[in-house]
């Protein structure tokens, strides 16, 4: 996935290495979901291929290194997993969720809008 601008120091200087390790040597090109994702539609690992077509909607598969705990900061090995597009999007869906809600309500605060308590 790409990286945000305002996101980019939090990343480590050798971030472009880590990944390619984690996505080529360690999961040899294939996506390392083991359901954690969500979307239900795979039993065990994921059978999606880096540059391969993605089962059922045959679209090209991009291999991507996903943060377990959403930490960018946080490198280890056993936080980070070679994941597809379509996994990775689904394991962060509720984290994505989150910060657009963040996003959106600084942008109302910043316009002056009042903000009152749920």
């Amino acid at each position: 996935m790409p990286i945000r601008p305002e996101n980019r120091d939090r990343y480590p200087k050798d971030w472009p290495a880590i990944s390619l390790r984690i996505r080529t040597v360690r999961a040899a090109g294939r996506c390392e979901c083991l359901g954690e994702c969500g979307r239900g539609t795979h039993a065990g690992r994921c059978p999606n291929v880096n540059r391969g077509l993605a089962y059922g909607t045959g679209s090209l598969v991009i291999l991507t290194v996903a943060h377990l705990d959403h930490t960018p900061e946080h490198c280890d090995d056993d936080n980070l997993r070679a994941m597809c597009q379509g996994c990775h999007l689904h394991y962060d869906r509720e984290h994505h969720r989150q910060t657009a809600a963040a996003t959106q309500r600084a942008a109302r605060e910043a316009a002056g809008q009042l903000v009152f308590p749920v």
